[in-house]
């Protein structure tokens, strides 16, 4: 292997590194509403639906699972304040880039 070659590798090996750990997703001013709430939480408040995110979990290599999280997070509570939702609460736990959760309507 030549040595720009080589040197074209190890950048784009360092940049997919440094890339894995950030997160890409912006919360939105309507979803900087939607608070992170438990079960006992939302007891008395209205079902708005369910919530799904999606994320890549891996770059080129695994990202960290606590920015992947947090952008589930920050995924779910945009498309909670799209159905009207005042809080959400986590069904599962994340699995592959995945989280699934229910938005609640509280008065």
């Amino acid at each position: 292997m030549n040595k720009n070659k080589s040197v074209a590798l190890t950048a784009l090996w360092l940049g997919s590194l440094s890339l894995s750990g950030c997160t890409y997703v912006a919360l939105t001013e309507a979803g900087s509403n939607v608070v992170q709430s438990s079960a006992a939480a939302v007891a008395n408040c209205t079902l708005a639906g369910d919530v799904s995110s999606q994320t890549k979990d891996k770059v080129v290599v695994e990202r960290n699972s606590a920015n992947v999280k947090q952008e589930l997070i920050v995924l779910a509570r945009n498309r909670a304040a799209e159905l009207g939702a005042t809080d959400l609460v986590e069904t599962g736990d994340v699995a592959n880039g995945t989280a699934s959760f229910k938005a609640y309507r509280c008065n």
